[in-house]
């Protein structure tokens, strides 16, 4: 099992400094890969243009990997998306790894000029056109000369590895019916993942594909002895939840992990049971906590991981 983590601090923007620094550090911990997911319209914590960062940490690192959790596909233009992914790819010597997306905020939709009810067409029809991209086969008709090809192609051939972040069951069976891996949302309980693997890995197998063994699940973690501040961490995410969670009763500890050393492990252990997940993306949505406790929590994650993996 790999062991991730995103980006941790936004308070002060996203500046260069702050966020290579991060990347620096997660690097220095051992971890596998550093994630940065994509929002709009979200005041400081915004991240519309999640490889525009990534590109900066590429800079100030050599072994980490970089992902996006969820790159926004309807939205954008697939020739220009691809050719943004490959120059990433290059610039970090092979080091990306794509998760991608439809997007659920309804204000996205409508600012980009795009009907929600459009998403999950516009996401395969996009896919498709960059997965021929980063092939090399020839992206227009070649009725203005010769054919246009992408360039340059990404070092990673045919191209970066691809995750779906999908919610929903209509999402799982799109993603399983493409043959690629189920990236699982950060909030839904372990009960619940169980049951969206079993429908990703069944529309795979009815769409003739055989799924590569790769299950990422992202994880709001956070590691500490003293119980006092892990109550006030885990009833900030309580109130933080969307109201259809509040609504039904979902318990922070349902999806995320917070407590001391001993009930991590345990519980990581038992996602790994459970699920025989491969790569776990902690971090997650954690409200703002002193720098030496967070950092403390994610060196007993990595801990963690190295002794899960040894057993």
């Amino acid at each position: 099992m790999e062991i991730a983590v995103t980006a941790w601090r936004s308070e002060d923007g996203w500046s260069a400094a702050a966020l290579c620094g991060q990347a620096e550090r997660a690097e220095a911990m051992g971890f596998h890969s550093f994630w940065l997911p994509e929002n709009h319209f979200d005041g400081p914590h915004a991240i519309p243009s999640p490889l525009t960062l990534l590109a900066a940490a590429a800079a100030r690192t050599q072994r980490l990997k970089l992902g996006t959790t969820s790159y926004l596909l309807p939205i954008r233009h697939p020739i220009q998306a691809a050719e943004e992914v490959a120059v990433l790819d290059q610039l970090s010597g092979g080091r990306v790894i794509l998760g991608i997306g439809r997007g659920m905020q309804e204000a996205v939709f409508e600012v980009f000029g795009l009907s929600s009810r459009e998403k999950r067409a516009r996401f395969k029809t996009n896919l498709n056109t960059m997965l021929k991209a980063w092939r090399g086969e020839p992206v227009n008709e070649g009725s203005a000369g010769k054919p246009a090809r992408l360039a340059p192609l990404p070092v990673q051939q045919p191209h970066p590895p691809l995750w779906v972040a999908a919610f929903g069951p209509l999402a799982l069976q799109q993603v399983g019916g493409l043959g690629l891996p189920y990236l699982a949302s950060p909030i839904e309980p372990l009960d619940s993942l169980a049951q969206n693997y079993a429908l990703h890995a069944q529309a795979a197998a009815d769409a003739g594909h055989r799924l590569a063994a790769t299950v990422p699940v992202m994880r709001t973690v956070f590691i500490t002895p003293n119980t006092s501040l892990a109550t006030q961490v885990k009833e900030k995410l309580a109130r933080a939840l969307p109201p259809s969670l509040q609504r039904n009763g979902t318990g922070v500890d349902e999806w995320a992990i917070i407590g001391e050393r001993s009930y991590a492990r345990e519980r990581i252990a038992q996602y790994v049971e459970t699920l025989n997940i491969t790569h776990l993306i902690g971090g997650g949505r954690l409200p703002a906590l002193p720098d030496k406790d967070l950092l403390q929590s994610h060196e007993w994650l990595v801990q963690i991981g190295n002794e899960i993996d040894t057993h």
